[in-house]
């Protein structure tokens, strides 16, 4: 029997499979048939926060005002917290009354900026590959996407002048992302000055992803949109404590930038949350102040897996040039093979999890996303079932 009120949104009907879903399908498989998996695929990091943002959460925990509802727009010192972060960082003045929104997570909050600014049929500019949640966000507004394919040959930078003129004219809002998930790819800062100067002569919103702002290496030091001369003009930037302080599960991040930007998304989320639990708010503010000798021991840590799996990989066929930042490795898929299909025949002859490049879009087709958040033992054990298996680059 077929219900009426059984039937899905039809905002669901245009959303692909989520495919960290279906690989969490898989693994549980995997491991009832006994095999130890290597999951190498979410960017889940391994290991617990930071002790000092742990006896912050704790501390907060004991003071009975923690428990109530907190502040839609978060705690005033958290948000400061947050400003005075990225006047360290990137000598960028921000408000923290109105230039600062703390989210329960960054994907949270590039979803509910979908919703609280796409009206169906918009055009929205997203780069392919891209991370899911840029993407995905729109889809669900009923956005009318237009994906920017990026390629390995342009190191993986988005090329504006592919971008049709009668595209960019009715375009709204475009995301982007440097450093890049999944490709790894870092931005020059001519290219936010171009990109800034391009958006503002078509009055185009630009939604800047800075997820992986810490986790940088070689010396090099990512750009953020808020410190080109006109991006808080037309722009917001998201930033998250999962990867850095390896609070994936504390579900806490936040958006920086155009006030009235970030004023729409304020009020879209007054009618959906309370906001984040103030005793996580509390150690996120703790995170944001630990000292830089922090930062380096968590790029020191991915820096040494990047080369050690990069090695190892090199004596098995891949040539991979060593990322400048993100805790990824963007890798060839053999010739032949689409990303699925190689990502699949990983896990049934070896149990290590890739994530297959088709999951950012189209345009990651013929590569696997390799997570670095296993330690060197493991990943060389990961190494030794590829050799054993007899997958190598062709």
């Amino acid at each position: 029997m077929s219900l009426s009120w059984m039937r899905r949104a039809d905002r669901l009907k245009a959303l692909p499979p989520y495919v960290f879903a279906r690989l969490d399908e898989l693994k549980a498989k995997a491991r009832e048939q006994g095999l130890d998996l290597i999951d190498l695929g979410m960017g889940n990091p391994d290991g617990m926060a930071p002790q000092p943002v742990i006896e912050g959460a704790i501390a907060a925990l004991q003071q009975p005002q923690t428990h109530g509802y907190p502040p839609f727009e978060g705690t005033a010192s958290f948000r400061q917290a947050i400003t005075a972060w990225y006047h360290r960082c990137y000598r960028v003045d921000l408000d923290p009354s109105s230039e600062a929104l703390p989210l329960i997570g960054s994907k949270e909050g590039l979803g509910h900026l979908a919703l609280a600014y796409i009206n169906p049929g918009d055009v929205v500019l997203v780069p392919s590959p891209s991370y899911p949640a840029h993407f995905r966000g729109p889809l669900i507004a009923g956005a009318d996407l237009y994906p920017i394919i990026l390629s390995e040959e342009k190191d993986w930078l988005i090329d504006l002048n592919s971008i049709p003129e009668n595209v960019a004219k009715a375009a709204k809002i475009l995301y982007f992302n440097y450093p890049n998930n999944p490709t790894t790819a870092t931005a020059p800062r001519a290219f936010f000055e171009e990109i800034i100067k391009w958006a503002t002569h078509y009055e185009i919103m630009l939604v800047h992803d800075l997820c992986y702002a810490e986790l940088a290496f070689d010396g090099y030091q990512p750009t953020s949109l808020l410190e080109i001369p006109g991006g808080k003009d037309i722009g917001v930037e998201f930033h998250t404590l999962s990867k850095t302080y390896n609070m994936a599960g504390w579900r806490v991040g936040f958006v920086v930038g155009n006030a009235k930007i970030i004023q729409g998304l304020r009020t879209l989320k007054t009618n959906l949350d309370y906001g984040i639990f103030s005793a996580v708010q509390a150690a996120a503010e703790t995170a944001l102040n630990l000292p830089d000798s922090y930062i380096k021991q968590v790029q020191e840590r991915y820096q040494t897996r990047r080369d050690f799996l990069i090695k190892g990989l090199g004596e098995l066929g891949w040539k991979i040039k060593p990322s400048q930042a993100t805790m990824y490795l963007w890798v060839k898929c053999p010739s032949d093979t689409n990303s699925t299909d190689f990502a699949l025949d990983v896990l049934q002859k070896t149990g290590i999890v890739f994530t297959p490049g088709n999951a950012f879009g189209e345009g990651g087709e013929g590569y696997v996303r390799i997570s670095l958040i296993a330690d060197c033992d493991r990943l060389g054990e990961a190494l030794n079932r590829l050799k054993q298996a007899g997958i190598c680059y062709r």
